[in-house]
């Protein structure tokens, strides 16, 4: 893997933020950005030489925790785990009820008071 340096620019600026702020932000020196940038890969050469002999792209064996579209996999895991342990349970139900538990419980009272006002009203 390798750094765009064009795309990156690209998403500083679309941010209204130049290269150079961003990096400032962020705690990366211009020395140790740029080193990276001018190499082949950023990869470690282990990582590089496991994927090269196992003949698949390194992306296929790293993952990115806080990816979204990680965190949908590990719900997806998790719904079919309490699925399988509780047949009659709802697979909506399910996904819904872990959703509102990776929230603060204020949030999910806000929420929960919000609509009982909105239901009143009505």
């Amino acid at each position: 893997m390798k750094i765009d340096l064009k795309q990156l620019k690209q998403s500083c600026s679309e941010r209204g933020l130049s290269l150079s702020s961003m990096l400032e932000a962020a705690g990366v020196s211009r020395n140790a950005f740029y080193s990276l940038a001018r190499r082949e890969s950023v990869l470690p050469g282990s990582i590089l030489a496991i994927a090269e002999y196992l003949q698949i792209p390194p992306s296929e064996f790293l993952i990115d925790e806080g990816s979204p579209t990680q965190q949908d996999r590990a719900l997806l895991k998790r719904i079919e785990e309490i699925a399988l342990r509780n047949p009659q349970a709802d697979r909506e139900t399910i996904r819904h009820t872990l959703i509102l538990l990776q929230e603060e419980p204020v949030e999910r009272l806000r929420r929960a008071l919000q609509r009982a006002r909105n239901n009143d009203i009505q």
